[in-house]
C-alpha cells in the first residue's frame, strides 16, 4: 500500500489507548528489520530519517526505500521526517515524498516557533502532508542536533494550548523528563505534567528520547495519552552488540551478509519487543 500519514496513524492510537512506534531509518538492514516486525506483529508503523539518517543514505535512497517497504507490505507505513531543522527542508521532503514531517522548532523563542510550524502546517496540510512539532527542549544528543541538560526544559501545559492552536500542528512533541542518546540514570517521567498537557491539547502527543524509558513509566506514558514513541538509541544497541559478538565468534569474516544479517535479527526482536509494550501490535 502507499505510505500513509503520521497523523492518521496517530490518531487511531489515540482513539485506542496505545502509542504507534516510530523507528529511524540509517540502511536497508533497518529497514528490513522494523518492516519484518511489523508484519509478525500486525502492527501499523512509521519510519523516520533524522539529520544523521539523511546525511548518511541521502534522501533519495530513504524515499525509495521506505516507498518499497510500504508497497509490499500488507500493514501501514508512515515515512517521517524527525527533527527537520528548516522550512527548507521540510518543503524539500514533502516535495521527495515523504509523508508527513517533524520541525523541531524548540530551540527558537515561542513565537518564532509558532511561526515556523504554522507556515509549515500551511503547505504541507494542503497537499496531505502531516506535522509534528515540538515544544519544550528535550535534553540529550540525536545526531547532529545536542540540548545541553542546563538546556533542556520540560513543556508547559498553558502553552501547549496556546501553542496547538496557533501553530496548528497534528502531533506534539513534549517535554515531560525524557532525553536522546543513552541514559545515565533512571529517567524519571513527570506524568502529572503530561496528563495537564493532555488535558488541554486536542491532539495525539509524542514522546521523544524513549530508548531505556523502563517499560512501566511506558504503559503509564501510552494510558495517560502519548500516542507516538520514537526509538533509535535501542537500535544502535542492539545492531552494534550482535555485529560485535560476530566478530569475536568468527574474527576471519569478510561477508557483509554474515556479518550485518544477524544485527538485523537482533534489530527486528527489539522492534517487536517495542510494539507490544506500545500496545500497537494486532492494531494494523
Amino acid at each position: 500500500m502507499a505510505l500513509v500519514t503520521v497523523a492518521e496513524l496517530a490518531r487511531a492510537a489515540a482513539e485506542g489507548g496505545y502509542a504507534v512506534g516510530a523507528f529511524n531509518l540509517n540502511n536497508m538492514e533497518i529497514l528490513q528489520a522494523v518492516i519484518a516486525a511489523a508484519e509478525e506483529e500486525r502492527s501499523p508503523v512509521i519510519l523516520q530519517a533524522s539529520q544523521g539518517g539523511l546525511k548518511y543514505a541521502g534522501i533519495d535512497y530513504i524515499v525509495a526505500m521506505a516507498r518499497v517497504a510500504a508497497e509490499s507490505a500488507s500493514v501501514p507505513v508512515a515515512l517521517n521526517l524527525d527533527h527537520g531543522t528548516s522550512f527548507a527542508q521540510a518543503m524539500q521532503c514533502i516535495r521527495q515524498g515523504f509523508s508527513a514531517v517533524m520541525v523541531d522548532g524548540s530551540k527558537l523563542p515561542f513565537e518564532e516557533n509558532i511561526a515556523l510550524v504554522k507556515r509549515v502546517a500551511d503547505v504541507a496540510h494542503a497537499v496531505g502532508v502531516s506535522v509534528e512539532a515540538e515544544l519544550g527542549k528535550i535534553g540529550g544528543t540525536e545526531d547532529d542536533i545536542i540540548v545541553a541538560e542546563r538546556e533542556a526544559t520540560m513543556t508547559d501545559p498553558q502553552e501547549a494550548a496556546e501553542f496547538v492552536k496557533r501553530a496548528q500542528p497534528d502531533l506534539l512533541a513534549v517535554a515531560i523528563g525524557t532525553a536522546h542518546g543513552v541514559y545515565r540514570g533512571e529517567p524519571r517521567l513527570d506524568f502529572e505534567r503530561l496528563t495537564s498537557i493532555k488535558n488541554k491539547v486536542d491532539i495525539p502527543l509524542v514522546l521523544h528520547g524513549a530508548s531505556g524509558v523502563p517499560d512501566e513509566a511506558i504503559r503509564k506514558a501510552c494510558q495517560i495519552g502519548i500516542s507516538k514513541i520514537n526509538i533509535d538509541t535501542e537500535l544502535r544497541v542492539a545492531f552494534s552488540g550482535a555485529v560485535r559478538k560476530t566478530l569475536k565468534d568468527n574474527p576471519g569474516e569478510i561477508d557483509p551478509r554474515k556479518i550485518i544479517g544477524p544485527a538485523r535479527e537482533a534489530m527486528q526482536q527489539v522492534v517487536r519487543e517495542k510494539m507490544r509494550l506500545f500496545g500497537c501490535s494486532g492494531k494494523a
